[in-house]
């Protein structure tokens, strides 16, 4: 790989866009750059299940003719990569799973797509992902491992595996993922990404496959927290097309990230996001709260519960999606989504009524937190990436399967749609990150997005390049 490509790998979407913009660059070179990289790493770490060359191209120079005639782009030139639950206009949109192969390419873009595209994004590919996004790891028994381009060893986290890796690895400035109990935010903290799950409701979800309808979040992950906020900006807005989005109004955010923390009330979540976690969760923690000042804990009562009724409802309404795929083709599933799926078709009605009634519960006891802080900070993951294969984990003397497990803190989040901004950690001397949670009120993911930023320009969080020599 060229020098020249080496550094179009390091730039984040902002650099790009700028760089393009300005003319420094072309959209069409920086596409050529990215289909590049990809060729060359991809095969060392799986992240990419369909690369899109010919329309890559064909948007590329679609955006160096825009900006020619004076057109204003704000992602302009920008490769990004979508997971493949996203449609994508004459691609079949497999949501990681065998049995939607057979299915006819879609139609049309999802909106966030078309959003990404009317503001000069290029898409280069869709990628790897857990079936039907019931997986925390990112290991398909259909598409194989996804591999953390930090240590080819270890997991990526999912379900949005491959939207992880292909940013981590630099063959993309920005992924799109969705997060029904963690899988932006799990990837995330395993490859040292920043990862925006939006307010449950805030952006559209037309044109994706659904996973759990009350619990789906689309969002973006990137490599600064400065390209989420250009990003989170331009994909919000209305869309009839999605009946679950909620009427509120936009906000910018990008405008407002260096208005700083100075009065932010900040504090972090105790109790079972502290029991559940192993000493790397908890010390980057740590390093995120005292470089914030946040002095105060509030621990979080009943979190576990809210844990189990996120799950209870993800097995029943996952589950009833997918029943009569699983009664006709049960030897097409991946064994570990058919028998957790399976599962679900066995929660009883009661259970489900209980668990949604605890939710308004729940979300009450955070609209109070909030009431006294702006901002919680929890751990996004109980330990750094994990090796692959690995199938349990012990906490505090408790053995764990890992596959449904790794989204401990994440859950009880999404449970509530509040929405959550990851920061990448590296502490002193680790050879993996680990991602913090920075949690905001609904509907204020500015504030979220501050924190990250400050984070980052004062060098507490970071997401380099990984190193995929040789």
């Amino acid at each position: 790989m060229s020098g020249a490509d080496d550094t179009l790998r390091s730039w984040t979407a902002t650099q790009t866009a700028s760089a393009v913009a300005s003319g420094e660059t072309k959209a069409l070179e920086v596409a050529y750059a990215a289909l590049q990289s990809i060729e060359t790493l991809n095969p060392k770490v799986n992240a990419f299940t369909d690369i899109l060359s010919e329309r890559a191209l064909l948007e590329a120079r679609a955006v160096d003719d825009a900006l020619a005639d004076g057109r204003t782009l704000p992602l302009a030139g920008v490769p990004y990569a979508v997971k493949n639950l996203y449609d994508v206009e004459g691609l079949t949109t497999r949501a990681g799973a065998r049995i939607n192969r057979e299915n006819p390419p879609a139609s049309a873009d999802a909106t966030l797509v078309h959003k990404l595209k009317e503001a000069g994004a290029v898409l280069v590919g869709a990628t790897h992902m857990g079936e039907y996004a019931y997986d925390f790891t990112g290991e398909s028994a259909h598409d194989g491992i996804c591999r953390n381009p930090h240590d080819l060893s270890r997991m990526t986290g999912g379900s949005s595996s491959g939207s992880g890796a292909a940013l981590a690895a630099g063959m993309v400035p920005l992924a799109m993922g969705s997060d029904t109990n963690g899988s932006i935010r799990v990837p995330a903290s395993f490859c040292g990404l920043f990862g925006l799950k939006p307010t449950y409701g805030r952006l559209s979800r037309a044109g994706t496959y659904p996973f759990v309808g009350s619990l789906d979040h689309l969002g973006p992950l990137t490599r600064s927290a400065e390209d989420l906020a250009l990003i989170f900006d331009v994909l919000q807005g209305p869309d009839p097309a999605d009946p679950a989005q909620a009427p509120h109004p936009q906000i910018e955010t990008l405008a407002h990230l260096d208005q700083g923390i100075d009065q932010l009330r900040i504090a972090v979540a105790g109790g079972y996001f502290k029991d559940k976690a192993l000493p790397e969760a908890l010390n980057a923690t740590d390093l995120v709260a005292k470089a914030l000042g946040a002095n105060l804990e509030i621990d979080i009562p009943e979190a576990a519960r809210a844990r189990a009724a996120a799950y209870v409802i993800t097995a029943a309404e996952g589950s009833s999606l997918h029943l009569q795929r699983i009664r006709e083709r049960p030897r097409d599933f991946d064994p570990e989504t058919r028998d957790r799926f399976l599962a679900g078709t066995m929660v009883p009605a009661v259970w489900l009524q209980q668990a949604q009634r605890f939710r308004s519960w729940f979300r009450d006891l955070f609209r109070k937190i909030f009431e006294k802080v702006d901002i919680l900070l929890a751990p996004a993951t109980p330990f750094p990436a994990l090796a692959s294969g690995t199938k349990t984990f012990t906490i505090n003397g408790e053995t764990m399967p890992a596959r449904p497990n790794i989204g401990l803190f994440t859950q009880p989040i999404s449970y509530i749609g509040l929405p959550a901004v990851t920061v990448p950690i590296w502490l002193q001397g680790a050879g993996l990150p680990i991602g913090v949670q920075v949690i905001a009120p609904a509907w204020r993911e500015d504030l979220a997005l501050r924190v990250a930023h400050h984070l980052e320009v004062t060098g507490v969080a970071r997401a380099p390049v990984a190193d995929l020599a040789g």
